[in-house]
């Protein structure tokens, strides 16, 4: 299995990159790097040209920066077609969870790993969790003919794929307090990950 880690984003409301913003010692990159580490053979980042110098691990250039995550999900796929030419699946998770686990992902690339589907994707209350997703290298092909039809929503892409979504049923035992899937949108999103973050540390 290899892993990515998606970067560089806008950052819009965030106000800075969310990807250099730290908890617990840590950016958000290092985190999630580290996270992706534990569970797949390698774990790169995708991010514009220039972004991360000194990053924990190597920066993959996204193909198509400003044009979204749905572009740094085809540009890993296919950097690991040619690097790993056994390689079946990849792991590609945003770098902006503060609550995902190594448990969980393992689940998940094992589930993967057994499925006759392209794409293993979790669902929440909120609907599809893309950027918490395994893909099969076969995939990019047709997310790509969809990203050059001028398509940009990552669930809109998946939907061209066969697919397998994981309910509740299948995750909430990872996740009691219902924050795996959450992310950090805002200032006031992060100030919230601190304090939750911080009471964990204290119990």
């Amino acid at each position: 299995m290899i892993g990515f880690v998606q970067a560089g984003g806008g950052s819009t409301r965030f106000g800075q990159d969310k990807a250099l913003a730290e908890l617990g010692g840590k950016t958000m990159l290092v985190r999630t790097t580290e996270l992706v580490a534990k569970v797949c053979d390698t774990a790169q980042i995708v991010a514009p040209a220039g972004r991360y110098q000194g990053a924990p691990t190597v920066v993959i250039e996204d193909r198509y920066p400003g044009e979204g995550p749905l572009g740094g999900i085809i540009t890993a796929l296919s950097v690991a077609t040619t690097m790993a030419p056994r390689a079946e699946w990849a792991l590609i998770v945003s770098c902006d969870m503060p609550f995902l686990t190594s448990d969980f992902l393992t689940f998940l690339c094992r589930r993967a790993e057994t499925s006759s589907k392209q794409v293993i994707v979790p669902a929440s209350a909120s609907g599809l969790e893309p950027l918490c997703a395994v893909w099969n290298l076969a995939a990019e092909p047709t997310i790509r003919a969809a990203f050059d039809s001028g398509v940009r929503k990552v669930t809109e892409a998946m939907k061209r794929l066969p697919m397998e979504v994981l309910d509740e049923r299948e995750w909430k035992r990872f996740d009691n307090e219902n924050r795996m899937f959450w992310n950090m949108n805002t200032p006031a999103d992060f100030e919230e990950a601190r304090r939750i973050l911080g009471e964990t540390r204290a119990s």
